[in-house]
């Protein structure tokens, strides 16, 4: 297995970092409100000299960036647009994710505790006013209570709503605008004006003395209520990193100086002996020097069946040793392991943006200022065209308007599909690099496959073992197998572990003679071996039959290797070896099929071996000998054709066509090279992680599509019903408190439909 072989060089530069000029550093974010802070944030940044790329992840609150630039200049530039950052340098995974949890659990903490505030004195008053309590100003007595109760709503603006009034500032400062614009200017403007009620109730009209503080404290708390739950279930998205950590141990017990220790996981160092006791977790990468054990890898292949290790075998951090005690030599330790890079390969997808999600930014950066024209706007027609109180009517249309077009449910619709979206992929075995290749892989209309290594197994095998004088299979290829310990040959190393599989052990051989050409000769106890093609029997006249050479012939037709293998002078079977096909790879190219996918196989061997595979698996359109160069000519032909391309392979050779590709997908018991050019990894070595890949890809653009769609129509149809579009028909104006509610319902209902993803569950057929 070389899946612990995963992405070890993408880590280096990560590890190699020397303050205070890191490559690649992440940023958390204080402050940040809405999806229009994205834009800004992001701008600023790519604007400081040394800044190469800084990608936002908003429903994180978090920022990766990468350039020679320190922590302190990049804090200090994003203070300079009115938000708060911190360092995330220094800190495992698992304590960046322990501090970012408990800093969220503190904030839903404080914005319930500011809700309850804010809604113990809205509503009071909002079923005073819907039980028919005046809400004017019109005697000393009216006005000193109303005069308390603004005093009371001011407090509560302090203390429940000073986040949005601070945010609101900073923006102003920097010439910007965004949520917390609209909610300051919303709810201010409606205190403002109610308080001219109290202090000045002669300067307005007797049905425009109508006071608003209800809604200005009902329209924070529902804010912060609506907040609080977005952060309740932003936590939530975090769950496969949790779940990817909580793989790896505390501890390893490492062999120094012939002692065994147990130290804490970061002390182990490269060439550590390390023992592992059965039920153990593997605490790093490495390769077994002694014992043998069944490792249980599911949680990273996805594969339930444990998998046999011997001495020499690699084993993968975070498994679990499942029976015997192995003593292992570390080989990748710290964030070198694949674990490690599971890890990072899985926050960088969630950190990433489709371009369907900074589509979203654009608008949301634009949709801010558009929304304070319009509301100013909605103003200028109610005080001039109006009835009256046309002022009240102003006020409220105005305020309404700027509560309703909030976009901080627009900000969320991407990132929180994206993340559960590649948690669930994570879950399955799929590795996405980024949200590109998330929101391609949906689209994709024709997928190339590679063979060896891709179809087939990618290593020869015994695949029949035709009897002819012999009476035992095991017997004939217990002896096939010491005949063939003594051979270099790679077909002859494929007998012996086809044996080795099977729980035989190959006994000495004696007498060993290649004949080259033809196959080898020798002695195994008191029998006297030949194994090779029918020239070698002819030549040393062993009789082969019709019946024997044409079940070699319909082997050979099958794309497999048939040998003849003679024991004293007599033959006794027909054995073929060949790259089998892996056990489900037949379902799995099924499965693109029947979604509409165009399936093509590539592979460099020779046209007979080829056909006979593409048959087996029903693939109607393959292209045989073909060179590394030419499968990526193949993948430019098909695009050229309009066709979205899809390629999977596991070689070095497969490489270019990976890379040149829409989506390479690489088979993750491959090279490394072939991992590092493709943009999805499928860690089973499965060919269903495709149709699961493209199934969740899928699932995960119609939930973000439906986020949009629900955010921005709900976004862009409220505001002219809140600007008064139905007063003249219905002679109903909306109210700002509704609007509020109805904003906080708009993020619950987004974070809600992306955590739907969760239930999702690809179909194998």
């Amino acid at each position: 297995m070389q899946e612990n072989q995963k992405l070890k060089d993408a880590s280096h530069n990560a590890d190699n970092e020397v303050s205070p000029s890191p490559v690649s550093q992440e940023l958390i974010i204080e402050g940040a409100g809405c999806a229009s802070c994205v834009g800004k944030i992001e701008s600023v940044l790519k604007k400081v000299p040394g800044v190469n790329a800084a990608v936002m992840n908003f429903a994180q609150r978090t920022v990766s960036i990468d350039g020679n630039v320190s922590s302190g200049v990049l804090i200090e530039a994003i203070e300079s647009v009115g938000y708060n950052a911190k360092s995330a340098a220094g800190a495992s995974d698992d304590e960046l994710l322990d501090e970012k949890e408990q800093a969220d659990e503190a904030y839903y903490k404080r914005l319930i505790r500011e809700m309850g505030i804010a809604l113990g004195l809205g509503v009071p008053l909002m079923l005073y006013s819907i039980a028919g309590g005046p809400m004017t100003v019109e005697t000393s007595l009216e006005r000193g209570i109303w005069l308390g109760i603004g005093l009371l709503c001011a407090g509560v603006m302090y203390v429940a709503g000073k986040h949005f009034y601070i945010g609101a500032w900073k923006s102003l400062v920097n010439h910007s605008a965004n949520m917390d614009t609209l909610i300051a200017l919303g709810t201010g403007t409606a205190w403002l004006y109610s308080m001219v009620v109290v202090f000045f109730p002669q300067l307005l009209p007797e049905m425009a003395r109508h006071v608003y503080f209800e809604a200005t404290a009902m329209i924070i708390g529902l804010i912060d209520l609506g907040l609080a739950l977005e952060v309740k279930a932003r936590g939530r998205t975090s769950e496969a990193i949790k779940r990817l950590i909580g793989l790896q141990p505390k501890t390893a017990r490492v062999i120094r100086d012939n002692k065994e220790t147990d130290i804490t996981i970061e002390q182990v160092l490269m060439a550590d002996m390390v023992r592992v006791r059965p039920g153990e977790k593997i605490p790093v990468d490495g390769v077994v020097m002694e014992g043998q054990s069944a490792v249980d890898e599911s949680m990273l292949t996805g594969e339930p069946m444990p998998v046999e290790k011997h001495k020499g075998d690699e084993i993968v951090a975070g498994t679990i040793n499942k029976s015997g005690s192995i003593i292992f030599k570390a080989t990748r330790v710290g964030k070198d392991t694949a674990l490690a890079q599971i890890i990072k390969m899985v926050k960088r997808a969630q950190n990433s943006k489709p371009p369907i999600g900074r589509l979203a930014d654009v608008i949301s950066a634009y949709f801010v200022p558009v929304v304070m024209i319009i509301s100013v706007s909605s103003a200028l027609v109610w005080l001039n065209f109006g009835p009256e109180p046309s002022l009240a009517f102003a006020i409220v249309s105005a305020t309404t308007v700027l509560i309703i077009a909030c976009p901080c449910a627009l900000g969320l619709a991407t990132p929180m599909s994206v993340m559960v979206g590649v948690g669930k992929a994570a879950e399955a075995g799929v590795l996405i690099r980024n949200g590109e290749a998330l929101q391609t892989a949906s689209k994709i209309t024709a997928m190339i496959l590679d063979k060896t290594g891709t179809i087939t197994l990618g290593a020869p095998k015994v695949t029949d073992i035709h009897l002819v004088t012999a009476n035992n299979e095991e017997d004939v290829l217990q002896l096939a197998a010491s005949l063939e310990a003594g051979s270099e040959h790679p077909l002859a190393l494929s007998i012996v572990e086809s044996a080795v599989e099977r729980g035989l052990t190959p006994d000495k051989v004696e007498n060993f003679s290649a004949i080259a050409g033809h196959g080898v000769e020798g002695v195994v106890g008191t029998h006297k071996l030949l194994f090779g093609n029918e020239k070698l029997m002819q030549d040393k006249k062993i009789v082969v039959d019709n019946s024997a050479i044409k079940t070699a012939q319909e082997m050979a037709a099958e794309a497999k290797t048939p040998m003849y293998f003679a024991v004293d002078g007599q033959l006794a079977a027909v054995i073929a070896v060949a790259d089998p096909i892996k056990e489900d790879s037949i379902t799995a190219i099924k499965r693109l099929q029947q979604n509409g996918i165009r399936v093509v196989m590539l592979t460099g061997d020779n046209r007979a071996t080829a056909k006979a595979v593409a048959d087996k698996v029903g693939i109607t359109e393959f292209f045989a000998e073909v060179l590394p160069a030419d499968k990526a000519k193949k993948v430019a032909e098909l695009q050229r054709q309009n066709e979205i391309v899809g390629m999977t392979g596991d070689g070095i050779n497969d490489a270019p066509a990976l890379a040149l590709a829409n989506v390479g997908f690489a088979i993750g018991t491959g090279t490394d090279v072939a991992i590092e050019s493709s943009d999805i990894t499928l860690m089973r070595g499965s060919l269903h992680g495709l149709a699961d890949a493209i199934a969740i890809s899928k699932a995960t653009l119609r939930n973000i599509k439906q986020n949009l769609f629900g955010a921005f129509i709900y976004n862009a149809a409220g505001v002219p019903f809140a600007a008064g579009i139905l007063y003249p028909f219905t002679g109903v104006l909306l109210n700002p408190v509704i609007a509020g509610a109805a904003m906080a319902l708009s993020s619950l209902t987004v974070v809600s439909n992306a955590n739907r993803l969760r239930l999702f569950k690809p179909q194998e057929h």
